[in-house]
Parts: structure tokens; C-alpha cells; sequence
């Protein structure tokens, strides 16, 4: 046992408190060389030290904390790069809040539009929507502006967001 691995407890090395870290601290923390590090960097968009002025790399705590655990998914329990990465994503995607089914207000075909489709149901309340932001006040007088100065007829014809 190196005297590294004697110093760590059994849920790993404690971590001292400060704000970066060295490399070659955390190399001594993680049990790994530098390149294995440097190399990590590249495989692993999640860890991201920052650079100093002089180029050097200064770890923050959770970047070291993420080196500890790519290091126990790649040598304790015997996961391959692609597979920690895919880890690592499904966690990601696992943590990522869910679009909420967007809450429908009452209106003069209410019970209708709770049967139907969600992509229909969307259509229809931008439908409603355009309809209110159209007749809002001065908003002829803004698209009759428009159309003039296009050289188009300032006939109204009425909503037409995508064909709706």
C-alpha cells in the first residue's frame, strides 16, 4: 500500500479545504500522475480546471472531487472512458427538469382541448395568443407603418403565424 492509499479513509481522501488546487496536489490526492490528469481533461467535459496567468492549472474543490470520481469509475469499478462518460450523461440527463405539461386555461371550448393532442393544443392557444396580440391597441397602426414603407397593400389579412 503506497503512502498515499494509507492516508485516505475508506470513502476516499479527505479533501483539504481550500480554494485551488495544483496539479500535482491533486495528483497526490487522486493516487494518479499528471498526465493521467491532463488526459482525464480531454475525455471528461466535466472536468475543467481553470488556468492561471502563468498557464498553470488550479483546480477548485469540485473539480478534484470529479477526479476522484472518474478514477473510482474507471479503476474500482471497472468502467471504460466511454462507459463513465455515459455515467455521467445519464446522470446529467436524470437531474435535468422535465418540461412541465403547460397548464390550460378555461376558454370557450375548454373540455375540447384537453382531448386533443398536446401539439394541437399548443397551436391553438398561440392561435389565441396572436388573436389577443392583435387586437391590442396600436398594433394596426404598427403593421400599417410596416406595409407602407414595404410599398404592400395595408389590407389587413388577419393572423398568418406559421399558417396558423
Amino acid at each position: 500500500m503506497t503512502r498515499h492509499a494509507a492516508q485516505r479513509g475508506a470513502d476516499g481522501p479527505s479533501i483539504p479545504d481550500k480554494l485551488y488546487f495544483r496539479i500535482g496536489e491533486v495528483a497526490r490526492l487522486c493516487d494518479v500522475e499528471t498526465y493521467v490528469l491532463r488526459f482525464w481533461e480531454t475525455e471528461f467535459p466535466q472536468l475543467k480546471p481553470n488556468k492561471g496567468g502563468t498557464g498553470q492549472r488550479l483546480y477548485r474543490k469540485r473539480d478534484v472531487e470529479m477526479a476522484l470520481r472518474i478514477k473510482r469509475l474507471l479503476h474500482d469499478e471497472g468502467y471504460t472512458i466511454a462507459g463513465a462518460r455515459q455515467v455521467f450523461s445519464s446522470e446529467t440527463r436524470d437531474s435535468a427538469p422535465r418540461p412541465r405539461e403547460p397548464e390550460l386555461t378555461p376558454s370557450r371550448d375548454g373540455a375540447a382541448r384537453d382531448a386533443m393532442p398536446r401539439l394541437e393544443r399548443v397551436r391553438l392557444e398561440l392561435r389565441d395568443i396572436l388573436q389577443m396580440l392583435s387586437n391590442a391597441p396600436g398594433h394596426a397602426a404598427r403593421r400599417e407603418h410596416k406595409t407602407r414603407r414595404a410599398g404592400e397593400s395595408t389590407k389587413d389579412t388577419g393572423p398568418t403565424l406559421f399558417g396558423i
